[in-house]
């Protein structure tokens, strides 16, 4: 949080109960040292004129005493809370007015599933109300034999469907929002940074020694086989071994009825009446026929034992039978024969996080199949009625992940609770297929930064890192819906709705507007939710949505509708295509100062 706090240029104030004053990671940032839910604690660190305040301990309560005690102080002051109770997130919000709960599951779960599907995911906002509206903020990497090789921003652009929001060429300097040309070409060794959907990212984003098979099922007969074997595997040993011996028994009682009964009638003497009086003597309580049997001694012993010894056996067999079927997960068995043999994304362990993800996934129209060590787990049966095929198993066992198929499966989520069994995943599956793409969820932000130096575990992803983004978006208001770093810039992914009486932005085209606050535009939504066409030359009317990316440090003006002064005026020209570049001719102003904000955790 420090770090992109920083970046905004605002005043900080750390509230913390176990933090020292000489912790390098306050770097001259002022520490208050005390409980944060106590008011002397509070008035000392500002909050009575604070512009906002993050409250980001571990414990739920104690969030949301310090979200009160803070409203007492400050009636004004916005409060962004971490939350973990996903019941409390929306209802806090309504009881309490301006304070904003957020959940870090459902913050990063886009952005880890962004990064099993594409490799990487720099940041992610979404258009509200469009369908397919999930925008990607990822970087392009330029090969030597790829088609971008050679092309215009502008081509670029087209391809992805989305704006160039930065172009670092090999060896030049990097130009940002505006400042890209777009008739400048990108080369072999270029990096390109762009906001499309992740759709149409994924092809361009994916690079080659790591192209994923497509989805593939096994045969129809394969997979019931596999589900019938899996089936008979998981079945109880006394259950296996009473079958066994009821089978044995009626057919040996068939085969002795088949040559000894009906001498005189062979006619009538078939493999199938003897295997229908043998059911009947075991199963039924059908008369015996004594006449049926003749003067023979030995075979009517053996049809009275048959009747005796076979009650006992149908009485057993029912019992295991019963009680097995009592405890099995039958389940589990079927659900092998909806694990694809490549192409899905295996998710290991379904908790808040994990089951996120599942959703971000299922929602994309990608096949899960998940792990979870947990038959009864939480999210295990909301999994399975999303089509999750959910195997039950310790995700560290490899014979587990084998039955995922997760080495031939395009990308594995280790999202469990524990940072050391996620990592044991990571090896584990590295083992299976070193080229496997691995995404590893990891709570402590040095170990993650580690792991992908030292141990090339190059998606090792700290959920602290991918959330503090979103918590530094919500102090700005709901008109920010993401902040995000590129080449050191802190941009911010904006949603700006057009009121009545805003004269700065009611029938002005989108061209002037980016062109006076320095806006990358991505979409214009009009008031029914649809997407205007023709973006740069539109022209905004009351209740359109202009949705953009703008630099932090034009953030602020932009917000507070100031107009732009004579030094910030731009020039825009018209290239070959038709489309406006813009082009600044003065230097970027100096951020405005804002108040106060204080940080509490």
């Amino acid at each position: 949080m420090l770090e992109y706090l920083r970046a905004t240029g605002l005043p900080i104030v750390v509230v913390d109960n176990s933090c020292t004053a000489d912790d390098p990671r306050l770097e001259n940032v002022r520490l208050v040292s005390g409980d944060c839910r106590r008011g002397d604690v509070l008035e000392e660190a500002g909050v009575a004129w604070a512009r906002g305040v993050l409250i980001l301990t571990s414990d739920d309560l104690v969030n949301i005493s310090a979200a009160l005690m803070i409203r007492r102080i400050h009636a004004d002051v916005r409060i962004v809370v971490r939350m973990f109770n996903q019941n409390l997130i929306a209802r806090l919000g309504k009881a309490v007015h301006d304070v904003y709960a957020l959940s870090t599951s459902t913050l990063t779960a886009p952005l880890l599933a962004l990064t099993a599907l594409t490799g990487q995911a720099l940041g992610t906002f979404r258009l509200d109300g469009v369908a397919d509206g999930r925008r990607q903020i990822a970087e392009i990497v330029v090969a030597a034999g790829s088609p971008l090789h050679g092309s215009t921003v502008a081509t670029l652009g087209a391809r992805v469907q989305g704006p160039v929001i930065a172009h670092c060429p090999a060896g030049g300097l990097a130009t940002f929002l505006g400042d890209v040309a777009p008739d400048m070409r990108v080369y072999a060794g270029d990096r390109v940074v762009v906001c499309a959907s992740p759709h149409r990212l994924a092809e361009f984003v994916a690079e080659g020694d790591e192209a994923k098979p497509g989805l593939l099922w096994a045969g129809v007969v394969r997979r019931w086989a596999r589900m019938a074997w899996r089936t008979l595997a998981e079945m109880d040993l006394a259950v296996k071994i009473c079958s066994i011996v009821l089978v044995t028994v009626i057919f040996s009682s068939a085969v002795i009825f088949y040559f000894t009964v009906e001498r005189e009638s062979r006619s009538r003497r078939t493999i199938a009446d003897a295997f229908f009086r043998t059911i009947s003597l075991i199963a039924t309580g059908a008369d015996m026929h004594e006449s049926d049997f003749g003067d023979s001694g030995l075979l009517k012993l053996f049809v009275a034992g048959l009747r005796l010894f076979g009650a006992a056996l149908i009485a057993s067999f029912t019992a295991i039978v019963t009680n097995y079927l009592l405890r099995a997960r039958l389940g589990g068995a079927l659900e092998v024969r909806r694990i694809p043999d490549s192409g899905h994304v295996v998710v290991c362990g379904l908790g808040n996080i994990g089951y996120r993800v599942v959703e971000e996934l299922t929602g994309a129209g990608e096949p899960v199949v998940a792990i979870e060590l947990i038959q009864d787990g939480r999210f295990v049966a909301t999994a399975r009625r999303l089509g999750v095929a959910v195997v039950t198993g310790d995700v560290t066992v490899r014979e587990v992940l084998r039955q995922a198929h997760a080495t031939t499966a395009r990308a594995v989520v280790a999202v469990t609770n524990s940072d050391l069994v996620n990592l044991e995943v990571a090896l584990l599956v590295r083992e299976l297929n070193p080229k496997q793409r691995i995404v590893v969820r990891m709570s402590d932000p040095n170990l993650a930064e580690t792991l992908r130096e030292a141990a090339n575990v190059r998606f090792a992803l700290s959920i602290p890192t991918l959330a503090a983004p979103a918590f530094v978006a919500a102090l700005f208001g709901d008109r920010v819906s993401s902040v995000f770093l590129v080449g050191g810039r802190l941009l911010a992914a904006l949603n700006v709705q057009v009121q009545p009486g805003d004269a700065l932005l009611v029938g002005r085209s989108v061209r002037e507007v980016a062109a006076d606050y320095r806006i990358l535009p991505v979409a214009l939504i009009d008031a029914e939710g649809q997407m205007r066409p023709q973006l740069l030359d539109a022209q905004l009317g009351v209740g359109d949505r202009l949705v953009g990316i703008v630099a932090q440090a034009d953030l602020e003006r932009l917000l507070s509708r100031s107009p732009a002064t004579r030094d910030q005026a731009v020039s825009t020209g018209v290239d070959q295509k038709g489309s406006a570049p813009i082009e600044p001719r003065a230097s970027q102003p100096a951020a405005v100062q804002p108040p106060a904000l204080t940080k509490s955790g």
